[in-house]
């Protein structure tokens, strides 16, 4: 059982050093807020070697640094009604690299060729795994799960037409940047435990672009969806996986739209957070 309510991760003046926190489901924080700290997350696990520190930046709230990013495809109904594409049997599954990681807040920098290549959004829930796991059954699963947190997982389009990238998803999808993660994560137990009728809304420019209820939309669980990826695979401690997204992203409205320098991009999952990045075109 986590010890924590909600977890932040950050950094402070003068230094890049992550610090943690856990705070109450009610406390909002935000650069220039002073809390209690902790230089790590086992620090913060056993309470030990606390410090009072006012936060620079929030960072992705992951446990521990260079973990993997899984990505689940197809996993709203409402999405795979809106692709045209038949339900999975199983979890269609695929990784991003460290280097897709991004903050809360953080500017998404797009140079030319991915400002070009049909650049979209993917509002999401996100699980954190707490500890080693292989070959867990759907059952035991849940005991695995440290928290739950939003994300967004960006996408370039162009590389998932089948003429163009015959229908890649690693490559769409893993440039640098393109899995902002936060900005808080909320322990597996308090969200299980309000779980009912959470939504997970997305905006773009303050546009509602996709808002559906999770449960009811979802066709995979998370506990599902690690059992299966855990299955002959060693998942460590930390992993972040980003859990499917619902109807609305911009490669299948009419008409297509897709991000601008500029745009803000929210993706909020009721009482967990609102994780907020801009786009930036370069050059």
């Amino acid at each position: 059982m986590s010890k924590f309510n909600t977890l932040i991760k950050f950094t402070v003046e003068g230094s890049d050093k992550p610090f943690f926190a856990k705070l109450d489901p009610q406390t909002k924080v935000a650069a220039g807020s002073t809390v209690t700290a902790f230089q790590s997350f086992a620090d913060l696990e056993s309470g030990q070697r606390s410090e009072q520190v006012k936060i620079k930046k929030l960072l992705a709230p992951l446990p521990f640094e260079n973990v993997p990013i899984y990505c689940v495809g197809l996993n709203y109904r409402s999405h795979a009604t809106e692709a045209k594409l038949s339900v999975p049997a199983y979890p269609p599954l695929w990784t991003k690299p460290a280097a897709s990681l991004a903050d809360p807040a953080d500017d998404i920098a797009l140079n030319q060729f991915c400002a070009t290549s049909l650049p979209d959004y993917e509002g999401e829930l996100v699980f954190v795994t707490s500890k080693e796991c292989k070959n867990v059954s759907v059952k035991d699963a849940p005991s695995f799960i440290l928290g739950y947190t939003v994300g967004n997982d960006l996408s370039c389009r162009f590389f998932q037409i089948q003429r163009n990238g015959a229908g890649q998803f690693f490559y769409a999808k893993a440039f640098d940047k393109f899995a902002p993660i936060g900005p808080a994560l909320v322990s597996a137990g308090r969200y299980e435990a309000t779980s009912k009728g959470r939504r997970l809304i997305t905006r773009v420019n303050g546009k509602v672009v996709q808002n559906t209820e999770i449960a009811t939309d979802q066709i995979f669980s998370p506990a599902q969806i690690l059992s299966h990826m855990s299955q002959g695979t060693t998942i460590p401690a930390g992993t972040a996986v980003m859990t499917g997204t619902p109807a609305g992203v911009g490669a299948f409205r009419s008409p297509k739209t897709f991000l601008q320098d500029g745009d803000s991009v929210e993706v909020e999952v009721t009482d967990v957070g609102v994780l907020q990045n801009t786009i930036r075109f370069e050059g």
